[in-house]
């Protein structure tokens, strides 16, 4: 495996990772989150969307 795909493995398991840490914490040890603050599941789609677009131009510039 080439060492920028480990790379990518790497962050997309620690933000997933994370996701699940976070999920199990009862709901009484989390701090509240800072009003008016929406993260909701629309920031996973901008995740996907950034992910999709890094790849597009690592590909563009290795064609080059």
């Amino acid at each position: 495996m080439k060492k920028s795909t480990l790379k990518i493995v790497l962050l997309v398991l620690f933000f997933v990772i994370t996701e699940f840490v976070v999920a199990q914490t009862p709901p009484g040890n989390r701090p509240p989150a800072p009003p008016g603050l929406p993260i909701d599941g629309g920031i996973f789609a901008l995740f996907a969307v950034a992910f999709g677009y890094a790849i597009k131009k690592l590909r563009i510039k290795k064609e080059q």
